[in-house]
């Protein structure tokens, strides 16, 4: 697992161990940030449900302003700090404990891109995704990574379905404000 460009470019990055953890690939991760390539720079970026926190570290070596990293593993959190400590981006990062779930329900911030991976088939996506509307941006992006045989809502809030594409056995789902233009 490695940082795949920007600032941070090729650096490798620690993963949490054990059979509950499933970092998302290199491949699936560079397809992403292609998705997102020109709306990455100086937008604010959640890593929900972080895990290793790769994909807000890749955020920030792309040059987002900032990244929340939330997770209620003491030991991925262990690992995302580990790893913003490895790429020197701890300045521009907060790592919060708790669940993904009540912090959403209780931020007050605004995110511009929030990336959600969690555990498979648990109905915490589904959750997550009632919530997040509130404290996005309207011209934000949400993306979704989840089992290709799982369906998720055509939208949530303001924000709808524009584009999905599957690798495998997982999909991945961009959502944006309905104002959003292109993707």
């Amino acid at each position: 697992m490695r940082v795949i460009t920007g600032s941070c470019r090729g650096r490798k990055l620690v993963s949490p161990t054990g059979d509950d953890v499933r970092p998302t690939t290199d491949n699936v991760k560079e397809s992403v940030f292609s998705i997102i390539q020109f709306s990455v720079e100086g937008r604010s970026f959640l890593d929900a449900f972080a895990g290793s926190g790769q994909m807000g570290i890749e955020a920030l070596s792309r040059g987002a302003s900032g990244a929340v990293f939330v997770d209620n593993s003491r030991r991925s959190l262990d690992v995302v700090r580990k790893n913003l400590e490895l790429t020197g981006l701890a300045e521009k990062a907060r790592v919060i404990s708790t669940d993904t779930i009540s912090y959403l329900a209780a931020c007050r911030e605004r995110f511009d891109i929030a990336f959600l991976d969690p555990p498979y088939k648990t109905g915490l996506l589904q959750s997550a995704l009632e919530l997040l509307p509130k404290v996005m941006n309207e011209s934000g992006y949400i993306i979704c990574e989840h089992p290709a045989d799982e369906e998720l809502p055509q939208k949530t809030g303001d924000f709808i379905i524009k584009k999905s594409y599957k690798y495998g056995k997982i999909k991945i789902i961009v959502y944006s404000g309905e104002k959003v233009e292109g993707l």
